[in-house]
């Protein structure tokens, strides 16, 4: 029988993590349960902040405890491979923070060793697992705004000085961080069938993508426009194009309001999303109940597309010539 809660672990202790855990503590499935960090005073001072029972000061201490059901990694995303490798080899539940891993080969490493271990492993893009990002796909397709053959989307934030984004050692540049999001959109919305892609990027001192324009073109003749930029604010903004109208969706990176236009640019309708936490807790929600029904992968963001899309990320770089020391190591 099913407990009533699950014991979730947070591994790591920076920035994403306290979301996550500010999440995790409004949400009745869960119980924050335990915390690691690489400094055990840190991870004390997080556990008491966010109400976590226990705090680790190391990750392979924490991923030895039998209570844990599932831990999120929330470390850079040079680490995701290690981090989440750890995890799999003590039989740990695993929701990984996006970009997946540094590379398709570490991807196909970890999830060939999650399925040889039967452990569950799942990619927290949080957009895939939002009810509102269906309702926009259904929105999209539904003939209020005819055939959509176009779509646009970016997002932007300043931080291009933040270490974790500069440097390639930790899988920096907008792709990783940022891009993923325009393109997790388009092919939510437009599906897989992509014909060819063209880009362009702009990079740092260091070698690191830090904006990049990317466009799709499908095989049925749609497009899909999208950027992405750790230089500059931008309005965040997706946009699906018909012959009848268009839907301008307020946020990619988390989606609140999807307005409908008809093709004389008069607003028709607005659709809002339904009162969520952070957004966060979908893809928590998510795993939990995959768990309890013995799943191994989300239905959300299956294990293949999750590996489609660092393939297709290893494609933008090795065109851009953006290079990690990840690219170069022997996967275990």
């Amino acid at each position: 029988m099913s407990k009533v809660k699950n014991n979730i672990a947070i591994l790591g202790a920076g920035g994403i993590a306290t979301k996550m855990a500010a999440t995790l503590q409004q949400m009745k499935d869960v119980n924050c349960y335990a915390v690691a960090a690489r400094d055990l005073q840190r991870a004390q001072a997080f556990a008491k902040e966010w109400g976590f029972k226990h705090a680790y000061g190391s990750y392979e201490e924490m991923v030895a405890d039998p209570e844990i059901d599932l831990v999120y990694v929330a470390t850079p995303h040079s680490h995701h491979y290690e981090h989440a490798r750890l995890c799999i080899l003590h039989g740990k539940a695993v929701l990984c923070e996006k970009a997946f891993t540094a590379n398709a080969r570490e991807a196909e490493s970890l999830l060939q060793l999650a399925k040889e271990q039967q452990v569950y492993i799942a990619e927290a893009i949080w957009t895939r697992y939002m009810p509102f990002s269906t309702t926009i796909r259904e929105l999209a397709h539904s003939g209020i705004i005819g055939k959509p053959d176009m779509l646009t989307a970016s997002l932007g934030y300043p931080v291009a000085n933040k270490e974790r984004i500069a440097k390639p050692e930790l899988c920096g540049g907008a792709l990783l961080d940022l891009g993923v999001y325009p393109i997790n959109f388009a092919r939510m919305v437009f599906g897989t069938d992509i014909a060819d892609i063209q880009s362009h990027c702009v990079k740092n001192e260091y070698g690191v993508d830090i904006q990049e324009s990317i466009s799709f073109r499908y095989a049925d003749g749609k497009m899909a426009a999208l950027q992405a930029t750790v230089s500059c604010a931008n309005n965040r903004q997706g946009i699906i194009s018909g012959d009848k109208g268009y839907i301008i969706v307020d946020n990619i990176n988390n989606p609140h309001q999807a307005a409908i236009y008809n093709a004389d640019h008069q607003l028709v309708k607005i659709y809002d999303c339904p009162p969520q936490i952070s957004g966060y807790e979908y893809e928590v929600q998510a795993c939990i109940d995959d768990l309890r029904k013995g799943k191994l992968e989300p239905t959300a963001m299956p294990h293949a597309e999750t590996l489609a899309i660092m393939r297709l990320l290893d494609q933008l770089r090795a065109e851009w010539g953006v290079v990690y020391p990840a690219d170069h190591g022997a996967t275990i």
